[in-house]
């Protein structure tokens, strides 16, 4: 007999229970019942939790090996770093003792100099932290308040630093906030020297250019000005003590049709963001803080 005659059905006797479509639909439904419940009532957090407890050791000890050889990695990694980091600790601290050296013996021909000249030493403007509350309402300029005020001995005129170099000058004190503008607003201008060359000039504020730059106006087309020349204060103005770091010059532009270069200038403090700052005592009192300690009124000076 041919096998494709053959009769597969199983005999009447053996056909017990449920069809498989009864089969494939109870089971769906119940499958979907307990997605359902588990999503809303998650009746199968406890059952999956101790599944989880009785699979941890496997999974210990499946990722035992894996981690012997990250470990073993990190380690040798490590200890590379560690060593060229030591290395390098070691050849700065040669190079800086070096310059150690050569600075007390700078600091040593300084002095000498100084008292062969009879100059006079170079001022210490004592100091004092604050924190930056908030920036000014006006969205015309470039001003924060500090936390610090007359009652604290800030003065008007008092230079603001930060960890990178000036940021500012206080220009109205209150009994508890003193206002600070910033290097970049229009009406900020700053007396500055060129550590590479030794010429003076005066930065002012430009906040409208690339977010707030400094700007060197009046220089000569010809000034012996490079990108990458670092502006300190001169202190020729009285305020600001000589030597803080003020500012890298960034662009210069010399034109054919005018005499001045167009010198642009990056400040080296954070005028955005920062938080804490210094503030140190003008070296003399500004013209206004001067004439309030005058006994005489204004309006009979001058009627004399």
């Amino acid at each position: 007999m041919p096998l494709g005659t053959l009769d597969r059905t199983p005999p009447p006797f053996f056909k017990q229970g449920p069809s498989a479509l009864t089969k494939l639909t109870f089971f769906s439904a119940f499958a979907l019942f307990l997605m359902v419940a588990d999503a809303r009532f998650a009746i199968m957090r406890p059952l999956r939790a101790g599944v989880a407890t009785l699979l941890y050791p496997l999974q210990l000890a499946a990722m035992g090996p894996v981690r012997l050889i990250q470990g073993g990695t990190a380690y040798l990694d490590g200890m590379a770093e560690i060593q060229a980091r030591a290395d390098a600790a070691s050849r700065k601290l040669v190079q800086q003792s070096e310059r150690a050296g050569q600075v007390e013996v700078l600091a040593l021909e300084n002095a000498r100099l100084r008292s062969l000249l009879g100059l006079r030493e170079q001022l210490a403007a004592p100091g004092q932290a604050a924190e930056v509350l908030y920036d000014a309402a006006d969205p015309y300029t470039r001003k924060v308040f500090v936390d610090r005020g007359q009652a604290h001995g800030v003065r008007p005129g008092s230079p603001v630093l930060d960890a990178s170099g000036v940021l500012g000058q206080v220009t109205r004190v209150l009994p508890l906030v003193s206002e600070v503008t910033l290097l970049i607003d229009r009406d900020q201008a700053i007396p500055v020297l060129n550590t590479r060359t030794g010429a003076r000039s005066v930065a002012y504020g430009n906040p409208g250019f690339l977010g707030g730059v400094l700007e060197l106006r009046f220089m000569a087309g010809n000034s012996d000005v490079q990108a990458g020349d670092l502006l300190s204060t001169s202190g020729v103005d009285g305020v600001y003590p000589p030597g803080l770091r003020v500012a890298i010059v960034e662009t210069v532009e010399r034109q054919a049709d005018s005499a001045f270069a167009r010198i642009y200038c990056r400040p080296l403090a954070q005028l955005t963001g920062v938080r804490h700052v210094m503030l140190l005592q003008p070296l003399t009192a500004p013209p206004a803080a001067e004439g309030a300690r005058d006994d005489v009124p204004a309006g009979k000076g001058a009627s004399r």
